[in-house]
């Protein structure tokens, strides 16, 4: 019995190394895409690496705070199936979010947490790639006047230098948009993907 113990011990570092290929490594640092996984989760390919970004937040009187440095990094998880991502910032705020698509609804769903607001259960937004490459996301919120509405996240001008991010409030037409939150990560890559 100690023998099996001690021989499993010692290969289970090359079993779990061949079983689960598609993780981040010394090879691939973002991780790979499993090719079992919905073809959806190459939506967010262009993105994995790491970027530096500017980070700008809506003030109270609604103008636009200075733009803050920070590092956004995308790597596939749960051997290639998932995506994750998070932001250092150099305030301390960091944050970041679980990404993964279910093929049953057809829809992307995403985990926020972040370092200024621990929370027991993480929010969640869900949606879909549009057909004009933006990856946009929903999650129920009512504006400070009680109106019902959504927080909408948007990636556009995604590239394989970067892409650009959005944060808006908007009605539940979508024709009332308030923007509070905006990020650049379009000046290119830190780190290649590849």
């Amino acid at each position: 019995m100690k023998v099996q113990s001690i021989l499993l011990f010692l290969l289970f570092p090359i079993y779990t190394s061949a079983q689960f290929i598609y993780e981040p490594s010394e090879v691939n640092p973002y991780g790979l895409p499993n090719p079992e996984a919905p073809t959806q989760l190459l939506d967010f390919a262009p993105l994995i690496g790491e970027c530096h970004c500017k980070s700008e937040t809506i003030k109270p009187d609604r103008t636009w705070a200075e733009p803050e440095d920070m590092v956004w990094k995308f790597k596939y998880i749960m051997n290639g199936t998932a995506v994750q991502d998070e932001t250092l910032k150099k305030d301390g705020s960091h944050s970041g979010s679980i990404r993964q698509f279910i093929p049953d609804s057809t829809k992307w769903y995403v985990h926020y947490y972040s370092t200024s607001a621990p929370s027991p259960t993480l929010p969640t937004w869900e949606g879909n790639k549009k057909e004009d490459g933006k990856i946009v996301l929903y999650r129920e919120q009512k504006a400070p006047n009680g109106m019902d509405g959504y927080y909408r996240l948007s990636f556009y001008d995604i590239d394989d230098k970067g892409f650009k991010w959005i944060g808006e409030w908007v009605d539940k037409t979508e024709s009332v948009v308030f923007p509070t939150w905006k990020i650049d990560c379009s000046n290119g890559k830190l780190l290649s993907k590849d």
